[in-house]
């Protein structure tokens, strides 16, 4: 193991099977990968582990600017998965380290999982799976349509978005989507209706979350949202926990303002007992953050982490890059400056 800690790059949220990616990747341009042994919850260890190391891969812990002081000779942050909410992207421009997540990595693994959610409210299977013995050859309930009869509404017609879309269209009878960020031809591109998000509350059967969390975003499915929805509407939460208010969710589900809810995100990660009602809800079917996950996803997910990592070690602005414009002007410590960049 080097002595110096100028080519540490540093593993600050574990959970994965092995870093052979990460540290062959990185290793190519002399820099060596250190994993943080100690505890999930210790922010303030991870933060001094991370003293003196001049790259950070992280997933949950927040990175904002009292870790980054702590932090403080870091070039290059690096967020394995698309959201990026636990990082202060203007404390890291204001320091100049360039910070990049991982796009597109995910883009049929969550899709795909967002459709058996909707699957599984529309069929019914968690309370189809309780009543087997005592209701068997009968079905858990009887509002039970056919998908080709059903109108789907996506929130964020971004890459992921836009998989579901092309994958739903032939499954639904129509599909109307709200991203005020996407280009009209892109709506039309992919068969969508653009529609405002009142609108699409109104007229989708089905609506799935595919947002990033904002301010903007932050409960845009409220109390207000759910009272807006048709008879029997399901709601899909592959995106960020926070984009639904749960406790408004709960409350839906049991006047029967929402038939179904199926949902892989939480506002807390993992949901604490307080949130048992929703849980235990028999129209919820819940999984535990995993819908980003295949093995293809996985392996791409670190290698391409490991390729963004490097390229800004190296002076270069990845596609991934989410402050490059709050960079620009700064020679940054790790990216070049905007005049000699690569990317977008």
């Amino acid at each position: 193991m080097p002595d110096t800690n100028d080519k540490r790059v540093v593993i600050i949220d574990t959970g994965y099977d092995t870093y052979d990616a990460e540290k062959e990747i990185l290793g190519r341009s002399g820099y060596w990968v250190d994993v943080f042994p100690g505890d999930k919850l210790d922010a303030a260890g991870k933060a001094a582990f991370a003293r003196g190391a001049t790259g950070l891969f992280v997933r949950w812990t927040r990175v904002d600017g009292a870790f980054l002081d702590t932090a403080s000779t870091l070039r290059a942050v690096v967020r394995y998965g698309v959201g990026y909410d636990n990082i202060d992207l203007a404390a890291a421009s204001a320091r100049g380290i360039p910070v990049c997540n991982v796009q597109g990595y995910a883009n049929h693994s969550v899709s795909d999982h967002a459709l058996a959610l909707m699957l599984a409210c529309v069929r019914s299977l968690r309370p189809g799976m309780e009543h087997m013995r005592p209701r068997y050859n009968l079905p858990a309930d009887l509002h039970m349509p056919e998908l080709h009869e059903l109108t789907l509404g996506i929130v964020g017609l971004g890459r992921i978005g836009g998989t579901l879309c092309a994958k739903a269209r032939g499954l639904f009878n129509r599909v109307v989507a709200c991203d005020p960020y996407i280009p009209a031809d892109r709506f039309t591109e992919l068969g969508a209706e653009a529609c405002p998000f009142d609108a699409l509350l109104a007229l989708s059967d089905v609506v799935s979350l595919h947002c990033n969390l904002t301010e903007e975003t932050r409960h845009l499915m409220n109390a207000r949202a759910f009272a807006r929805m048709r008879p029997f509407a399901i709601v899909i939460n592959t995106a960020r926990g926070p984009v639904v208010d749960e406790q408004a969710l709960t409350v839906a589900l049991e006047a029967g303002k929402v038939f179904a809810a199926g949902i892989d995100v939480f506002e807390e990660e993992p949901p604490g007992n307080d949130r048992d009602p929703l849980l235990s809800h028999p129209r919820v079917v819940a999984t535990g953050h995993y819908a980003w996950y295949s093995e293809r996803a996985g392996r791409e997910l670190q290698r391409r982490a490991a390729v963004n990592m490097e390229a800004m070690l190296l002076g270069e602005f990845p596609a991934d890059c989410l402050n490059r414009e709050g960079l620009a002007g700064k020679a940054g410590k790790g990216c070049a400056s905007a005049d000699g960049v690569h990317g977008k």
